[in-house]
C-alpha cells in the first residue's frame, strides 16, 4: 500500500502533520520582518530545549556539518585534541580533526561498549602542560545504541581547566536531558532530522562564552561555517546566508509541540520507549548490542544470533513497510537498529514489535512464544 512507510530508524525520524503542513506553506523572504519574527521565536525555543542562555546557532547543514563547524571555529592548526570514540561517529570526528591538521589523540572503546570516563580523565591528568585544547565526544553513539556518560566525562574536562568540551548530541538532544549551562558544555552540535522531528537540512551549534574566547585566536580556515557570522546575524534575528525558510516554519511548529509536552515528559517518553523496546527484544530471545546501563533512549541495536540482520530488515520493509536501520562498517549484517526517537509513540513500538515477531517467524526463528515481545512491551507501558 502506498504512503504507509513507517520510519523506525535513528534519522530521518517521523515528521508530525503540523510540521508537514508548515513545510507546504509558500516561502517568504528571508530578509523580511515576518521571517525575523519566526527566527526570534525559534532561537528562544532552541535555548529552552538546550537548557542554556548561550548562543544556539542555526546552520543549513546536517549534524556532521554542525560538528565540523564546532570543531573548526575554536581551534588552530596543530592543536592537540582528545577524541573519545566508541563507534562510527566518534571515528568521524577524529577524521574531521585530522582533515584540518589537528594533532589527534584518541581514547577508544569497543563498539557496543560505553566510553570509560576515567580513561579520559587519566589522559587529561597526564597533560600537565595543558596542551589538550579540546575533548571531542559523542553523547549518544548512533551506530551502536550506546549512551556515553557525558556528565562524568565533562567533570574530567572541567578539572583539566584548559580544554573545551565539544559534544555530538545529534541523537541525544531532544531525547535525553542535556543541560548545557548546568554542565558548562562548550560546543554542542545536533541535527534537525532527529529529536527535532523535522526533515534533514538544519544543524544547530550551542556555544559557550569560553568557546567564544577561543574563537578570537583560532586560525583554522572557515567561511560558510564561520560561526562568528551566524552569531552576529542571529543577534539581529537573521542569517548570514540564504536559509531553507520552510524548514524554519517546520521547526517553529515542532518546537511548539515540544514546549507543550514539556522537557520532563519528553525525556520520560523516550526512556519509556527504550525500556519497552529492550524488554520486547529480550522476550524474543534476541541479544541486545549495548548493555542496559549504557542504553541510548534514541535507538536500540539488536544482534540476532539465529538470523541475518539484513534479512530481518528486508522482511520488515517488504511485508510491513517498516524501515529499521542496519549495521555500519564491520557490523553490517550483524545488527539491526530500532529507532525510537522524536515523533514516536507507544503505539509505534507495539506495531514495530508485532511486525518484528512475524518477520522472525517467517525467517525460521521459532525460539519464542508468539506475542511474547508485544506482551513485554505492553507490560512496560502499563506500568509506567
Amino acid at each position: 500500500m502506498d504512503d504507509k512507510l513507517m520510519l523506525m530508524i535513528p534519522g530521518p525520524t517521523p515528521v508530525p502533520e503540523q510540521a508537514l503542513l508548515a513545510l507546504a506553506k509558500h516561502p517568504m523572504g528571508h530578509r523580511s520582518g515576518e521571517f525575523s519574527k519566526i527566527m526570534a521565536e525559534v532561537t528562544q525555543n532552541l535555548k529552552w530545549l538546550h537548557q542554556t542562555q548561550n548562543d544556539v546557532l542555526i546552520l543549513t547543514a546536517s549534524g556532521t556539518g554542525a560538528m565540523e563547524a564546532g570543531i573548526i571555529n575554536f581551534l588552530s592548526p596543530g592543536d592537540r585534541v582528545l577524541v573519545a570514540s566508541n563507534g562510527k561517529f566518534g571515528e568521524r570526528w577524529a577524521e574531521v580533526s585530522l582533515a584540518y591538521g589537528l594533532n589527534v589523540d584518541e581514547v577508544k572503546a569497543e563498539w557496543g561498549k560505553a566510553l570509560d570516563p576515567d580513561q579520559i580523565g587519566e589522559k587529561l591528568q597526564a597533560d600537565t602542560e595543558k596542551q589538550i585544547k579540546a575533548v571531542i565526544v559523542t553523547h549518544s553513539e548512533t551506530s551502536t545504541g550506546v549512551l556515553n556518560d557525558l556528565e562524568a566525562i565533562n567533570r574530567h574536562v572541567k578539572a583539566h581547566g584548559e580544554a573545551l568540551i565539544m559534544v555530538d548530541t545529534v541523537t541525544s538532544l531532544g531525547a535525553v536531558s542535556v543541560p548545557v549551562d548546568e554542565w558548562g558544555l562548550d560546543v554542542v552540535a545536533s541535527g534537525s532530522q532527529k529529536g527535532y522531528m523535522i526533515p534533514p537540512g538544519l544543524g544547530f551549534v550551542a556555544v559557550s562564552p569560553k568557546a567564544w574566547e577561543a574563537y578570537k585566536t583560532a586560525k583554522l580556515p572557515r567561511y560558510y561555517l564561520d560561526l562568528g557570522k551566524y552569531r552576529k546575524d542571529a543577534a539581529k534575528n537573521t542569517t548570514p546566508f540564504t536559509p531553507p525558510v520552510n524548514m524554519f516554519f517546520a521547526l517553529q511548529a515542532t518546537l511548539g509541540m515540544m514546549q507543550k509536552e514539556g522537557l520532563d515528559n519528553i525525556f520520560a517518553r523516550h526512556r519509556r520507549l527504550m525500556l519497552a523496546t529492550r524488554a520486547a527484544v529480550k522476550a524474543l530471545g534476541l541479544p541486545l548490542f549495548a548493555p542496559d546501563e549504557a542504553a541510548s533512549p534514541a535507538i536500540t541495536a539488536v544482534a540476532p544470533a539465529q538470523v541475518d540482520a539484513e534479512k530481518v530488515r528486508s522482511v520488515l520493509k517488504k511485508r510491513f513497510d517498516i524501515a529499521m536501520a542496519g549495521g555500519q562498517d564491520h557490523l553490517k549484517g550483524k545488527i539491526f537498529r530500532i529507532g525510537h526517537l522524536g515523533f514516536v509513540s507507544d503505539r509505534d513500538i507495539l506495531a514495530a514489535i508485532s511486525a518484528l515477531e512475524v518477520a522472525l517467524r517467517e525467517l525460521g526463528c521459532d525460539t519464542f512464544t508468539p506475542g511474547a515481545g508485544v506482551a513485554a512491551a505492553a507490560s512496560v507501558f502499563v506500568g509506567s
